[in-house]
């Protein structure tokens, strides 16, 4: 898994590849860390490349939509592939995070 992040203006771009499992979960909770800082987010992710997602992975998820939404900001996940889309549709995850 490899996550690149970048600044445009004030919206913060992320770019996943790879799989999320019980390998990697705890670094991509570190290398997402500084997106849990800062007032009123704007976070879009695209995640083409992410192949897989664990329970791990939505749990982070999660924490990363708490964060955002506790300090007024948005969160977007984009370009999720039908297999990984359906993980979020099956677990719920679809209504809690904005998918595109």
């Amino acid at each position: 898994m490899d996550i690149t992040i970048t600044q445009e203006g004030p919206k913060t771009l992320a770019v996943l590849n790879g799989r999320i499992d019980t390998t990697n979960a705890d670094k991509f909770q570190q290398d997402i860390a500084p997106l849990m800082q800062g007032e009123k987010p704007d976070i879009e992710i695209d995640c083409t490349g992410m192949e897989y997602t664990s329970s791990q992975g939505l749990r982070i998820f999660l924490m990363l939509q708490k964060s955002v939404m506790a300090r007024q900001g948005q969160l977007v996940l984009k370009n999720i592939r039908p297999q990984v889309k359906e993980v979020f549709d099956i677990t719920g995850f679809s209504n809690i995070i904005h998918i595109e």
